[in-house]
């Protein structure tokens, strides 16, 4: 597809549902006043909120834009959750050696790696039985296929800065896409 015009981008926006946020935190201000006893309460149902809003978002993008464009948009919003963790500083005593931050992965996070050093193709298996992103629910019954794409550009964030060079992600199995893990495809 041809780049997106302003016009049109707002209007998917809006179709998709990223047009109300501004609306809905005026009407949760209001409607929630007097209702909800505690804090504790109102934060719980913002998380839902929050949740239920983005499944929405997630899955409209899924149904209304192409591939290309669902990768475009999601792997730029992986550098909020991977400066959040402030991954860099964790990284930091692994920069520049590739087979130390290996070692991490799997002896750390549990992953398993497989590195061909002649094609520089490495495949990371997360090694889990559900999604680790946690700005996702597990239990959604709703298409959340395209936040793979964030996953690849976190992917991308880490590896990159291991090795000081642009690397490639692709997320060639998924748990949001049917499958029993979450595994990608590295180019370094």
């Amino acid at each position: 597809m041809a780049n997106i015009n302003r016009k049109k981008f707002f209007k998917k926006a809006c179709y998709t549902g990223a047009c109300l946020c501004g609306f809905s935190s005026i009407g949760l201000t209001n409607s929630n006043i007097g209702i909800l006893n505690s804090d504790y309460e109102l934060q719980d149902n913002k998380n839902d909120l929050h949740q239920e809003w983005l499944s929405i978002l997630l899955s409209n993008i899924s149904n209304e834009f192409d591939e290309n464009e669902k990768r475009k948009i999601l792997k730029k919003c992986s550098s909020v959750h991977y400066d959040d963790l402030d991954m860099n500083t964790l990284l930091a005593p692994y920069k520049n050696d590739l087979d130390k931050f290996i070692n991490f992965l799997e002896s750390e996070w549990d992953w398993k790696i497989n590195y061909n050093r002649t094609t520089k193709i490495l495949i990371a298996d997360e090694n889990k039985d559900h999604c680790v992103c946690p700005i996702i629910s597990n239990n959604q019954k709703c298409d959340l296929s395209s936040m793979c794409y964030c996953s690849e550009g976190f992917a991308e964030l880490m590896f990159s800065y291991i090795t000081g060079k642009s690397t490639s992600a692709t997320v060639i199995s998924s748990i949001h896409r049917g499958d029993d893990r979450c595994i990608y495809r590295i180019v370094l």
